[in-house]
């Protein structure tokens, strides 16, 4: 079956990931899951809570009439309305269940919302480092993503976002807590961003709309605190899912909450609710749907996360690597100790360590550590990443 150039090009360009995941594949097979430390993939690893779980057996059981049946594309209105009364209780910021789509993940969200928003061949800015699949979404629907450096900390380079804006620019993509840095935006970065879309699009005539990718939104540390987004600038769009702080990844729900005072509000909203209907998405699973609605104050044991990454994190420092504490997620992004990000991999690949190069997100010179593992991988990776530093470093 023929495949085509721009897919081929995309597959070379999104392989690392899948490219750790194959290698780790063969090392545990040559030798033993148990003496490979896979830090590869961004897959939660805690169970889904107790009420979690009973809450899906209940809509399992469900024999209610019609159950079964067609739902309004933007999804149950029992869902949505208890979604933005989250939303409302958590940020202060007043919303309901009108500008709440339920979506197939924030993949999905994500893909619903850039094709409600660009026209062929308009701009999205993209912070980098950044998921590596933000590029191919933007390109699924006629847009061109232009990725901006940020500063040393990971924090929002605003100089560098109003340089790259111009008046084809549409939006602004942002993920905080961010993968794979674990960085949050403060107020002052988001406050900041939220001024100069205003003042750029008030030059440009055309309004510049802020999305912000938030599935690690519930995983913060150390009494951080991940701003509002809705509230800091009208024209915004939230996408997130329930995979990380539900640890429900394999069930693919999330949802996109709409700005309601977003500029021709009520014609984006349709949209979003169309482009869910014709992208094939058609509705968020309605089982998930009805098993969330009741348990969307749960949230993972967050501490169990934290405790990893300070394992992680005061083990690597005190061997001599360099990087930022993250203030949530669950991933460390440490520089690399030689400037070739990629070679370093393959030298922790040789302790059966393996990590993702940062290449790979847009931040060379650096490589990514999910820790969302067992504290056994954790403990038996500590003497290979000591070992390798020593190594590079002579």
């Amino acid at each position: 079956m023929p495949v085509s150039a721009k897919i081929t090009e995309f597959m070379e360009r999104s392989s690392w990931i899948r490219k750790m995941f194959e290698q780790g594949a063969l090392l545990k097979s040559q030798h033993g899951a148990g003496n490979v430390f896979d830090f590869s993939l961004g897959n939660p690893n805690l169970e889904p809570s107790a009420s979690v779980k009973k809450a899906i057996l209940e809509a399992a059981s469900n024999k209610s009439p019609g159950v079964h049946g067609y739902m309004p594309n933007a999804g149950l209105p029992a869902t949505r309305a208890a979604v933005a009364r989250k939303i409302t209780r958590e940020e202060g910021f007043q919303i309901d269940e009108k500008s709440i789509v339920m979506t197939v993940g924030a993949g999905g969200a994500l893909n619903v919302a850039l094709k409600t928003v660009l026209n062929p061949g308009d701009e999205i800015i993209i912070p980098k480092p950044f998921f590596v699949e933000y590029v191919f979404y933007c390109d699924n629907h006629g847009g061109k993503a232009v990725l901006v450096p940020t500063k040393s900390d990971f924090s929002l380079d605003l100089a560098a976002i109003e340089a790259a804006i111009n008046p084809g620019t549409a939006a602004v993509l942002i993920n905080s807590p961010n993968n794979p840095t674990g960085k949050v935006y403060s107020q002052a970065d988001l406050d900041g961003l939220a001024a100069l879309l205003r003042k750029k699009g008030a030059e440009s005539g055309r309004t510049i709309t802020l999305i912000s990718d938030e599935p690690y939104r519930g995983i913060i540390y150390d009494g951080a605190r991940v701003p509002s987004v809705l509230k800091c600038y009208e024209n915004s769009i939230v996408v997130t899912s329930f995979s990380k702080d539900l640890s429900l990844p394999g069930e693919r729900l999330g949802y996109i909450a709409m700005n309601p005072a977003m500029e021709n509000g009520q014609k984006t909203y349709d949209g979003l609710v169309l482009c869910n209907r014709i992208l094939g998405f058609v509705n968020a699973p309605a089982l998930m749907q009805r098993a969330v609605e009741t348990c969307l104050e749960d949230i993972v044991d967050v501490g169990v996360y934290k405790r990893r990454r300070d394992r992680l994190y005061d083990a690597l420092t005190s061997f001599g690597y360099d990087l930022v504490k993250p203030q949530g997620a669950f991933y460390l992004f440490p520089k690399s100790p030689i400037d070739d990000d990629v070679a370093f991999v393959n030298v922790l690949q040789k302790k059966l360590i393996l990590t993702v190069p940062g290449t790979g997100f847009g931040g060379p010179g650096y490589f990514r550590i999910a820790y969302c593992v067992s504290d056994a991988t954790i403990e038996g990776s500590l003497k290979g990443f000591e070992e390798a530093i020593r190594e590079v470093k002579g």
